[in-house]
């Protein structure tokens, strides 16, 4: 099993210079005040598709030689994963086919249609998404392009915090949500590289906690697909090559419950003016929680997407009201 790392992150940030925005930094004076932290968010929710995804799906489908394009790629996800597979091949020409669960949000359904992207539907609570996708592109002879365990694609996430911290300089803590690990990883890369002492942190949903578990017993955990708010990190388990970079690299797990998100959901909204998916909510719910320990330092966190259904999204600000 070869790992990624930091050269590939930078090899994979000029494979997507010129594809993917060079999001914003963003921080809040309130927060920064309530929390008596600088809090700095890297905004993935303004990222072409609305999600860092597009950054290793790129990375990875720019890879591919003439005969893998020529036949097309493959991929299962709830969604964001999706639509950065299906903007990419749009963009090189390749043929795309995505394997997403019935309850998918409308709005990534519709985006991953948009994009050119043929869409094949399961169901996320009896079907085996994995022996589905294998099943395809066995027949057809498309190329798998996985979702998070894949090394292209960690190397492209980590795109996002290399940027961060090539703008804001070094940090004491870095939180990134957590779902199968590609961006936990792949951030973890770029901030060992560029910020050898800043601690990272992933934040997943306390539904599903099996990258806690799987990070405070020393091995991977699989459970059933957890039911949340946050569908973008409703995994299963932890990728291996994900989950050999977060036990070296890094420093502790957290969890968020759905409450927290969208209250979360409101904060970005209200005060930042920032539509933000719950998934993408996770970091900022734990740094909150983690406050104390927080103070005076300078803190990073990715706000992974901003793709949420709008009657979704307006029925849970209501609620936070």
């Amino acid at each position: 099993m070869i790992l990624p790392d930091y050269e590939d992150v930078v090899a994979a940030a000029q494979r997507i210079e010129g594809y993917a925005h060079k999001t914003p930094v963003m921080q809040s004076s309130i927060l920064n005040h309530a929390l008596d932290a600088e809090i700095f968010f890297k905004c993935e929710n303004l990222q072409r598709m609305g999600a860092f995804k597009f950054r290793g799906a790129f990375n990875a489908l720019a890879q591919l030689d003439a005969s893998q394009r020529k036949r097309g790629v493959i991929a299962f996800s709830s969604g964001n994963h999706a639509q950065g597979i299906a903007l990419s091949a749009s963009l090189l020409g390749i043929p795309a086919t995505i394997v997403m669960p019935l309850d998918a949000p409308k709005a990534k359904r519709a985006a991953t249609e948009g994009y050119g992207a043929n869409v094949v539907q399961y169901d996320r609570y009896t079907q085996d998404r994995e022996a589905i996708t294998a099943e395809l592109a066995e027949k057809f002879g498309y190329t798998v392009i996985h979702a998070y365990d894949y090394a292209p694609v960690i190397a492209g996430q980590g795109t996002a915090v290399k940027e961060l911290i090539e703008e804001v300089g070094e940090l004491d803590a870095l939180f990134a949500p957590l779902g199968g690990g590609g961006l936990l990883a792949g951030s973890a890369l770029a901030a060992r590289a560029l910020s050898p002492d800043c601690k990272i942190y992933g934040v997943e949903p306390e539904a599903g906690n099996d990258g806690q578990q799987s990070f405070r017993t020393g091995s991977i955990v699989k459970i059933g697909t957890p039911k949340t708010l946050a569908d973008g990190a409703q995994t299963s388990a932890l990728g291996h090559l994900n989950f050999s970079i977060i036990q070296r690299d890094v420093s502790d797990i957290y969890t968020a419950t759905d409450a927290q998100l969208v209250n979360e959901m409101a904060f970005f909204a209200s005060r930042m003016k920032l539509v933000v998916e719950p998934t993408g909510c996770l970091g900022l719910a734990a740094v909150r929680a983690q406050a104390e320990s927080l103070r005076g330092k300078r803190v990073g966190i990715v706000i992974s997407g901003g793709n949420v259904d709008l009657d979704n999204y307006s029925r849970l600000l209501a609620g936070a009201f």
